[in-house]
């Protein structure tokens, strides 16, 4: 899913090594990809599914031990 009138973002805290994902909004989904491979397979995310991983994120549930 391609689409030049996307608007891809990443987070301001990215790191200069690149290892980062980009997301663009929508409606009804959020996509997600590779930043380093903009013509790779995106990823797309319902609304409440995306919500559940950003409470995750934030809750720590994803931490390295």
């Amino acid at each position: 899913m391609q689409d030049a009138n996307l608007t891809w973002r990443k987070s301001t805290r990215s790191g200069a090594a690149g290892h980062c994902v980009e997301v663009a909004n929508v409606p009804a989904a959020v996509l997600m990809r590779d930043s380093k491979d903009a013509d790779g397979p995106v990823l797309s995310f319902a609304a409440p599914q995306w919500g559940g991983f950003i409470a995750g994120v934030r809750a720590g549930e994803f931490d390295r031990a």
